[in-house]
C-alpha cells in the first residue's frame, strides 16, 4: 500500500478532524525515527498513519481498538509486522512489543499529543515557536496534557534514544508539516 491509498483509507474510516491530524503527526515523526534508525521509512511512516485507522468506530470500546483496525490492515494485506505494531500499540490487549517498530509506535503515539498541547499553549499557537526545553518544561509537569503517558513517552529508552533526543526528532518532523496540522 502506498502513501496515497492509506491515506484514503484514512479518508474513508476516519471523520474526526483532530485525529486526522494526530495520524499525520504520528506519520511524520514515525517516518524521522526510522531515518534516524535506519529502519525502512516507508513502512514505518504507513504503520504512523494507520495506527489509529479504527478510532472513530471503536471510540467506545477501547477493548477493541486496534485489534479491529490490525485485522482491518491485515484484509488489505499490509506486512505482518506493520499490523502487529498497530495491535499492540494500545496497552489493553498485553500484546509484547517486541520489534523496534512497535515500540517506536507506541512511544510515540502520546508524543504528538504533548507536542500539540506545548504549541497550544504558547501564545503564537505555532510549534516553530517551541524548542524542546519548553517541551521538557511541560512534560514534567504532571497536571499538563495529563492524557499524554510520560512513562510511555519514556519508553523510547528501548529505541537507544534519551527523552531529550526523542522529543527534539519529534518536534522537528511536526515542525516538518506544521501547514497540515494548522499549527
Amino acid at each position: 500500500m502506498d502513501r496515497q491509498e492509506a491515506l484514503d483509507l484514512v479518508k474513508e474510516h476516519v471523520k474526526t478532524r483532530n485525529l486526522i491530524k494526530h495520524m499525520l503527526a504520528t506519520e511524520a515523526v514515525m517516518k524521522a525515527l526510522a531515518e534516524r534508525l535506519g529502519e525502512d521509512q516507508d513502512k514505518w511512516a504507513l504503520a504512523g498513519l494507520l495506527h489509529d485507522i479504527d478510532y472513530d468506530e471503536t471510540a467506545h470500546d477501547p477493548n477493541r481498538h486496534s485489534l479491529v483496525g490490525g485485522e482491518m490492515l491485515e484484509k488489505l494485506g499490509l506486512p505482518d509486522d506493520v499490523v502487529h505494531a498497530v495491535k499492540a500499540h494500545n496497552e489493553a490487549h498485553g500484546l509484547p512489543r517486541e520489534t523496534r517498530l512497535d515500540k517506536a509506535l507506541y512511544a510515540v503515539d502520546p508524543l504528538t499529543g504533548l507536542l500539540v498541547a506545548a504549541a497550544l499553549i504558547h501564545p503564537s499557537k505555532k510549534l516553530s515557536a517551541i524548542d524542546v526545553g519548553f517541551v521538557m518544561n511541560r512534560f514534567k509537569e504532571s497536571s499538563f496534557a495529563r492524557g499524554a503517558n510520560r512513562d510511555q513517552m519514556k519508553s523510547c529508552s528501548e529505541l537507544g534514544l534519551s527523552l531529550e533526543e526523542f522529543i527534539e526528532i519529534g518536534l522537528r518532523a511536526m515542525q516538518g508539516i506544521a501547514g497540515e496540522l494548522g499549527l
